[in-house]
């Protein structure tokens, strides 16, 4: 009996389980599926719990549920990975051999790499949205706000989802003018960026939008320390912004595990083959989501994208023969701009966003780099994909790994 690992539960690794469980012969392939716990949170929903519109349990749900049925699913920490030995070894010592490694160990936030972030502010008057403890915490901290200066701080890039920071400040914006506050708040946006996203025709777009909303946005601001005591935020070009809330996206990096196996770069982020997605060094070893090097959005529609080729190659290795260079770095993205109202981008490595309409030619129904209520009813949609269609392992009808050019205009 042959062994197919897969290390992470979140949404790529859970995905390629049920592709692989459907692909493979259960009588040749044993797959398993390795976790630290069995709570399955819905990322994206994260972004909505700070206002109100999800609670903690519209976005929690055991792991177990949607593992598939003949996949050995093992909540473990994971000590290490021994790619020479092809094992892993969990943290009570056990050993987990694998023909075929899965790498979907996601990334984390580190608020600890900035000076002072975790000291007397923190969940006062400092918060993440990245969590669930986070969100939760935040949420009872706009329910007493009166007004002040709320600053947005992205400490650095590369982030899970880039687009949420931004839907935040369009969401608090929203959710201020129903609590009638608005006119007592200022916005700010601290960036490392040049502007408002990564991409520059996205980034003129957005950067309209923050200006219409009367949202402050401060660019090249690479964060170096925080005085919660002053309630300072500083740069390390010594550029200081005051806040009497200050709303961080941590710097980010890949899974403890992956440091301790030396697998991946400073960040722990795995090298990747950006087309193929097998590991860089080690031909059994393949990876998803979060957890790569690429040059793409770290988010779930990609780590979807990503499966329709994974699955191809995983079956192409099993059967030796040449890997497909199909993934281009296909990244698809609502954007809640507040009030009913959302803008979708569609990209890839080589094309930045461009105005259209998605998934049908001139059709749409969705609109491409313009906001629109479809587009936001489109985002709210998406969780039900996501538990019933994304995780598993299901095509989504019109949408495909590749980006289209079709619909689009320069």
């Amino acid at each position: 009996m042959k062994k197919l690992v897969i290390l992470g539960a979140g949404t790529g690794g859970t995905m390629m389980a049920a592709k692989m469980r459907r692909a493979l012969n259960p009588d040749e392939w044993e797959i398993t599926i390795v976790d630290q716990d069995n709570r399955h949170i819905y990322q994206p929903g994260l972004l909505f719990i700070p206002f109100g519109v999800y609670r903690s349990r519209d976005v929690v749900k055991p792991r177990s549920r949607y593992i598939p049925f003949g996949v050995r699913f093992v909540i473990s920490e994971i000590e290490v990975i021994e790619p020479e030995e092809n094992r892993i070894r969990l943290s009570d010592g056990t050993l987990v051999d694998y023909d075929i490694l899965v790498i979907s160990t996601g990334s984390r936030i580190v608020p600890e790499e900035t000076e002072g972030m975790l000291g007397s502010g923190w969940q006062k008057n400092i918060f993440d949205f990245y969590t669930l403890d986070g969100a939760v915490a935040l949420q009872k901290a706009l329910e007493k706000w009166e007004g002040g200066r709320m600053v947005l701080n992205v400490v650095e890039m590369p982030i899970k989802c880039p687009i949420a920071p931004l839907e935040f400040l369009f969401l608090a914006d929203e959710y201020f003018t129903e609590q009638g506050t608005r006119d007592k708040t200022e916005i700010v946006y601290a960036t490392p960026l040049e502007g408002a996203f990564t991409r520059p025709r996205a980034s003129a777009m957005l950067g309209d939008v923050l200006d219409k909303k009367n949202i402050k946005l401060e660019t090249l601001y690479s964060a170096g320390s925080v005085d919660g005591d002053k309630r300072i935020l500083s740069s390390w070009d010594e550029r200081e912004i005051e806040y009497d809330m200050l709303v961080t996206i941590p710097t980010h990096m890949g899974s403890e595990t992956i440091e301790r196996s030396r697998m991946g770069d400073e960040w722990n982020w795995v090298p990747t083959n950006p087309n193929t997605l097998q590991h860089m060094e080690f031909e059994n070893v393949f990876v998803i989501g979060d957890a790569t090097d690429l040059s793409t959005s770290k988010a779930g529609s990609v780590a979807h994208f990503e499966g329709e080729v994974l699955e191809e190659n995983l079956i192409r290795y099993i059967d030796e023969r040449p890997l497909c260079d199909e993934f281009d770095g296909h990244a698809n993205c609502f954007i809640e701009t507040g009030f009913g109202k959302a803008v979708l981008i569609d990209f890839n490595y080589d094309v930045e966003p461009l105005p259209g309409k998605f998934p049908m030619p001139g059709i749409g129904p969705l609109d491409l780099l313009r906001e629109s209520e479809v587009n936001h009813w489109g985002k709210m949609a998406f969780r039900w994909i996501y538990w019933n269609m994304l995780l598993k392992g299901s095509e989504i009808p019109g949408i495909e790994s590749r980006m289209s050019m079709a619909g689009k205009w320069s």
